[in-house]
């Protein structure tokens, strides 16, 4: 039996009984496919291997050739064959083995004919339902974000936009939805101008205590981390370099393990390791840290060695907010060989009871560093998409996933966070500097210290207005602001080629400084 029109989605269905099965083939007719009906396996197989099919409805008990027989021959022959299987049969047995032959879904008879076009329709055209939806969504959303962008005033208001548009990025990316990626872009060049100009008034604000901040880097531990200290040990796990999106990509990997609340912290200035992250660990700001320790840091100038005490820092911290030593397990992770080393010392400490296992691991910091360094990784993550898809990989197969599955199973909780994000950098700003001035490409601090065009970067020159050690007199501190980097006429053209498009940190841009905290719940002990 044959039905259907003609350029319709072709359907084959396999069943011993399929002339009982005739309303439900006309029902399928009706809604645009094209339908051909055969009673048995082997004349299945014979009709496969001449027509193209999009989709195979195959009974499982039949006379002959069972519905899991054919199922084994035609994932041999044509692999990517979608499979919908049909039985009376509901024992788990039987159901397992479907699956575990990647069927695409599974129904138990009696199906309704409505219960089957349900299956056709999300297998066959979902995914173009889904981008349709996509795209209706956000153009009804579009001029919601642009009101939103243009009211946008606290830190707040600007972090809840900034975390849709990432959403909406991920979301149009993944329904291939390009046309409008264009449009989430210049949304987020708006953004970017905006919060520019709203940090450069309020950071220093925020530094001096004239004006609530929100939460920053150096409020971590105290929200998130010290209500789950307890009688349990407890994860506080840090991705250097971490962007939004690229959480966002990873977060429904960890969906089925662990129950999700998500939120964000403002990593403070400069967004770079050895002052964000320092302050995470110890709750200070910078200049307190240098007040306290000051045979720690040589100076802002040299930061090779400023990220050496942060399981110190920690531990101090929390018998601060406690008022008692709280046992702290700390590593920071470079490389995936060294895996299950790692594990075997993480298994030992959370032994004890009610410590803390701090982990920080370089992956995606070091990603960004290797890229800008490397034309092949710069091809590999030329933008934001392929930096997250790239992200998103190397979660699936790395040891922290794995360690977070077997921290899932063992009950146990974990904050996770960044110490700072980054942004894709595409525009030069041209800065003048004594030789004295650091070195970096989206912060600067240095005497004489001097932007072109002062509406690229965001200058101080007292450094109470940013919580930073006091330094030599006459010293400016220089953010780059949106998605410059900062180069010296002498090497504007050699800096051009080797940073334009390089994803950077350290300066004033939302995916620099609002960054995801996630705590996560395990769903089963």
């Amino acid at each position: 039996m044959s039905t259907g029109l003609r350029g319709a989605k072709r359907i084959l269905w396999v069943d011993d009984e399929i002339d009982l099965l005739r309303p439900h083939c006309l029902f399928l007719q009706h809604r645009g496919y094209h339908v051909d009906a055969i009673s048995n396996g082997d004349d299945a197989l014979t009709l496969l291997r001449k027509e193209p099919y999009d989709l195979v409805l195959l009974d499982e008990q039949m006379p002959g050739r069972r519905g899991l027989e054919v199922l084994e021959i035609l994932r041999r022959e044509e692999p990517h064959a979608r499979v919908v299987m049909i039985t009376k049969s509901e024992e788990d047995r039987t159901m397992t083995e479907a699956i575990g032959r990647r069927v695409d879904e599974y129904l138990v008879k009696p199906a309704s004919p409505r219960q089957v076009l349900s299956v056709v329709t999300r297998i066959l055209e979902g995914s173009s339902i889904r981008q349709q939806q996509v795209a209706q969504d956000f153009a009804s959303r579009f001029r919601t974000l642009g009101m939103k962008r243009e009211e946008a005033a606290s830190a707040v208001e600007f972090a809840d936009l900034f975390r849709e548009l990432v959403d909406w990025h991920v979301r149009l990316e993944a329904a291939r939805e390009t046309g409008l990626l264009d449009s989430v872009n210049s949304l987020f060049e708006e953004l970017r101008r905006d919060f520019g100009t709203f940090v450069q008034r309020v950071y220093p604000q925020w530094m001096r205590g004239r004006e609530e901040p929100p939460t920053l880097s150096t409020d971590v531990v105290e929200r998130f981390l010290l209500p789950l200290v307890g009688e349990e040990p407890v994860f506080l796990l840090i991705l250097d370099c971490m962007r939004f999106d690229q959480w966002t990509v990873m977060a429904p990997l960890l969906a089925p393990f662990f129950e999700i609340d998500e939120d964000f912290h403002y990593s403070i200035l400069p967004t770079a390791t050895p002052y964000s992250r320092n302050a995470i660990f110890s709750g200070h700001f910078p200049d307190q840290i240098a007040t306290d320790r000051p045979g720690w840091w040589s100076g802002i100038e040299e930061e090779g060695s400023m990220n050496d005490f942060e399981d110190t820092l920690l531990r101090r911290q929390l018998r601060r907010l406690t008022g008692k030593d709280v046992s702290v397990y700390y590593e920071k992770i470079f490389s995936e060989s060294d895996a299950d080393r790692v594990r075997a010392r993480v298994n030992s400490a959370v032994k004890k009871p009610g410590g803390v296992v701090a982990l920080v691991f370089s992956f995606m910091d070091l990603l960004i560093h290797s890229r800008s360094e490397s034309p092949v990784f710069m091809e590999i993550a030329r933008d934001e998409v392929s930096l997250r898809n790239l992200t998103r990989s190397w979660f699936e197969r790395s040891m922290l996933f794995q360690l977070l599955r077997e921290v899932a199973s063992k009950g146990m909780k974990v904050v996770l966070t960044t110490d700072h994000g980054s942004i894709h950098c595409n525009r030069p700003s041209t800065v003048f500097a004594r030789r004295d001035a650091t070195s970096n490409l989206r912060y600067k601090f240095g005497q004489e210290l001097r932007a072109e065009d002062p509406s690229t970067v965001f200058s101080a020159s007292d450094p109470a207005d940013l919580r930073l050690p006091a330094s030599r007199i006459g010293t400016n501190y220089v953010f780059a602001l949106e998605d410059f980097f900062l180069v010296y006429p002498t090497k504007l053209r050699e800096y051009q080629k080797r940073y334009r498009g390089a994803f950077l940190h350290g300066g004033v841009s939302p995916e620099e400084m609002i960054v995801p905290v996630a705590t996560l719940r395990p769903r089963n002990r």
